[in-house]
């Protein structure tokens, strides 16, 4: 081992000691880090504004008279002796900044020693330069903030990926896109909620520290309430709380919140994730799907203006009916080595899933087994918008039994680009069985399933109150953002994705 640095990491120590040397002389000054220039105009602003060259000339620009004042970060500086030009960006976009030194005098002495990535304000009257690109002729030129460390050249590679999720504040300078993939994540989410508001949802808000980990199979991280000396779970679902209140009579509730499961981390999972989760009293699992694809294509509309996507090299049209395809049936189609008759022989479906390399768990039953066949070899098929129905009871545990089938669910999951989005189902509200179910639950934990859900006492106290006929519905809002911005990883849709901490050192 040796602590020689590289001589990239030693040319940027370098840069950040010239900086400092800078920054000092500013402090010496009396001037670092001024707080009271103000700004009245944004840069993509302007460029929408003024974009009519014919119109816009420099003339008529000059002629008008008007006068911004903006504030930035340095992208590009070129220094042409008495003259120069800088780009600066802000949060709408990037625009040029004309100096000339016997308009600024000391001003632009002071400027050729800023550097790429310093923070200024700039005022002056809108011009037009001679290769046709609008322009602010800086009156007054004023640094606000000293940057210390250089932004980087090459962002882009491969080997940067990491990089960019570290220092997502450096992405969001540098990559254009980075910075619209999440104006379209609160754009998208925005949308969701004003859809969900015109239909008489209310927004509300369950905790996120619960006493007993509920709503979901999954695994909960643990905490410790010091207070009250009570071990706590990170929510892994909002459901039991949401699903309490449809019981309290709020009869339509949404929450678009933050859900905790210590698992594992992928291109398709995060340790904590956001979902839109939701509750519709008298309303069935189909209606739960009008609603689900109504929401989605409506938002895919209002935030990209069409319903035709591409999402990891496929063509997705959200526009059409989406598919509507019960487990069993695809699982047949996909798989003519099974019979139909064999879908619920459980000697059968274990033979199967040896032959098709699937790990078998020894207490699991033909539903698990279903399932797990499906997983393997028909979920990566499913690219067009497609709701996989009738799920079996052993993997629904808070679903209501099918009236035509005991052993299936009236449930859902959406998959679109091999990828599930969204999960719903008709509610189970009889208590008896919900009780039930939460003791096979228990079972399966004591056995040493760590996903599966504990007995939820008060949650059966509250359907015993009385829940109506209920539809609920969970979208993924990460996967639908990946979706709607061609993503093909979560953590290019999280502003900050877990990482391992970085080695120091």
């Amino acid at each position: 081992m040796t602590d020689t640095p590289s001589p990239q990491h030693a040319d940027e120590n370098n840069l950040v000691a010239e900086r400092r040397a800078k920054l000092k002389a500013l402090r010496g000054q009396g001037i670092a880090f001024p707080n009271d220039f103000r700004r009245d105009a944004y840069a993509g602003d302007l460029q929408a504004e003024f974009e009519d060259t014919e119109r816009w000339t420099a003339e008529a620009l000059e002629g008008e008279g008007r006068v911004v004042a903006l504030a930035g970060r340095i992208l590009l500086k070129r220094v042409m002796g008495k003259a120069s030009f800088v780009q600066v960006q802000d949060e709408s976009g990037r625009i040029q900044l004309f100096l000339q030194a016997n308009a600024l005098g000391e001003a632009y002495d002071a400027f050729k020693g800023w550097d790429v990535g310093d923070i200024v304000g700039a005022t002056g009257v809108l011009t037009r330069t001679r290769t046709g690109e609008l322009s602010v002729k800086v009156a007054q030129l004023r640094l606000l903030t000293k940057s210390l460390r250089p932004l980087p050249d090459k962002w882009h590679g491969l080997s940067d990926v990491e990089q960019r999720y570290r220092q997502r504040y450096v992405d969001l300078i540098v990559s254009p896109e980075a910075r619209d993939v999440f104006v379209k994540r609160s754009r998208i989410i925005r949308a969701m909620r004003a859809w969900l508001d015109a239909r008489r949802f209310l927004e509300v808000e369950t905790p996120m520290m619960h006493y007993i980990p509920g709503g979901a199979t999954a695994k909960p991280f643990v905490t410790h309430h010091n207070a009250l000396d009570l071990e706590l779970y990170l929510r892994v679902a909002p459901e039991l709380y949401l699903k309490r209140l449809v019981v309290g009579g709020l009869e339509r509730v949404y929450e678009i919140n933050r859900n905790f499961r210590n698992e594992g981390v992928s291109t398709r999972h995060n340790p904590e994730f956001t979902m839109l989760e939701l509750y519709e009293a008298y309303a069935t699992y189909t209606e739960i799907m009008d609603l689900t694809e109504g929401v989605i294509r409506d938002v895919a509309q209002e935030v990209l203006g069409t319903t035709a996507v591409e999402w990891d090299g496929q063509a997705i049209d959200l526009g059409p009916a989406f598919r509507r395809w019960s487990m069993t049936d695809a699982v047949l189609e996909h798989n003519p080595e099974i019979a139909a008759g064999e879908l619920r022989d459980l000697d059968a479906m274990r033979a199967h899933c040896a032959r098709l390399k699937i790990p078998v768990k020894a207490g699991w039953g033909w539903g698990k087994l279903l399932l797990e066949v499906f997983e393997k070899t028909v979920e990566h098929t499913l690219i067009q918008p497609t709701f996989i129905t009738d799920h079996p009871v052993e993997v629904s545990p808070l679903a209501r039994a099918s009236d035509n089938d005991a052993e299936l669910t009236d449930r859902f999951e959406l998959f679109i680009g091999g990828k599930e989005l969204a999960n719903g189902f008709s509610e189970l509200n009889d208590p008896e069985d919900q009780a039930a179910r939460f003791q096979a639950q228990v079972d399966a934990k004591e056995g040493g399933d760590d996903e599966a859900m504990h007995f939820d006492a008060d949650y059966i106290r509250a359907l015993e109150v009385g829940l109506p006929p209920t539809g609920g519905l969970g979208i993924g809002i990460d996967r639908m953002v990946m979706l709607l911005t061609d993503s093909a990883s979560i953590r290019d849709v999280l502003l900050f994705p877990y990482m391992r901490p970085e080695a120091h050192g």
